[in-house]
């Protein structure tokens, strides 16, 4: 089978570098890097709670095996950001979970990225 496999960095409120020869795979991966931080700073605001930091997410593309067509199959979105003033515990947990769920390029997603947390410098385990 064959397999494609893409990455793609963003940062929160800076634009794509337009001198890039963006693929559409790659595209995908940096929309829903910068729509996920987009939600972080909405459920942020609400907190009195800036961020700040960027992401990164790669993606596998292979034939699905329900209908043979090409789609991603699985998506890892890595996310390193600082939240001043600091949140910890549940605040925190809550907090990345809105951001999960408020992201419309997850939502619209077939398959379900898997997001890993750097909040702070510090990793924050979460149970999906």
């Amino acid at each position: 089978m064959r397999r494609f496999e893409y990455s793609a960095s963003a940062a929160h409120g800076e634009p794509l570098d337009p001198s890039r020869d963006w693929s559409a795979e790659a595209l995908v991966l940096a929309g829903l890097v910068k729509c996920t931080l987009a939600s972080l700073e909405f459920f942020a605001e609400r907190k009195n709670v800036t961020i700040h930091g960027g992401g990164t997410a790669d993606g596998v593309v292979e034939k699905r095996d329900a209908d043979g067509r090409y789609a991603f199959v699985e998506i890892l979105c890595g996310l390193d950001v600082t939240l001043d003033p600091k949140l910890d515990g549940d605040e925190l947990t809550a907090l990345l979970g809105s951001a999960e769920w408020g992201c419309f390029i997850a939502a619209s997603l077939t398959i379900k990225p898997r997001y890993e947390w750097r909040v702070n410098g510090e990793v924050v385990e979460r149970s999906s």
